[in-house]
């Protein structure tokens, strides 16, 4: 999963460079994301292709991390893991992005996300602007 992650923000997110060293990242995923038991992994035939972590905070659900294999991007991967999250969440459920990251945010309003705010990124690692989108309950 860390090899997902950092290969997928290396590639996609060059403006974002990571806060952390690779080491950092794979002991932070190893030992605090993965015990959430709140991931999800696609794999492929040599080995896990994406991985998405969700949880719930407050009362509203969250996407938290949403990473593609660089390779595996444009083949559904991403839309089947985050449709079966949305299945394992109650609405409201918010993500963030970057507000440079234009493939996530076309890929977020694709699936029924809508931008509720902009910041400056002064609250994230990265410094960078970000986005934060909610997709609504559905009516009906």
């Amino acid at each position: 999963m860390a090899s997902v992650y950092l290969k997928s923000r290396k590639r996609f997110l060059p403006f974002a460079p990571l806060a952390h060293s690779d080491a950092e990242v794979q002991r932070w995923i190893s030992r605090s994301l993965i015990p959430t038991g709140q991931v999800l992994v696609a794999e492929g035939a040599g080995g896990i292709v994406g991985m998405m972590a969700i949880s719930v905070e407050g009362g509203i659900s969250w996407i938290d991390h949403l990473y593609l294999e660089p390779e595996s991007v444009g083949r559904g991967i991403g839309s089947r893991l985050l449709d079966f999250g949305l299945t394992q969440l109650d609405p409201p459920i918010r993500a963030q992005t970057f507000e440079a990251n234009f493939g996530a945010r076309r890929f977020y309003e694709r699936h029924g996300f809508v931008p509720i705010s902009h910041s400056d990124g002064a609250d994230n690692e990265e410094r960078c602007p970000d986005v934060l989108y909610e997709r609504p309950a559905r009516r009906g």
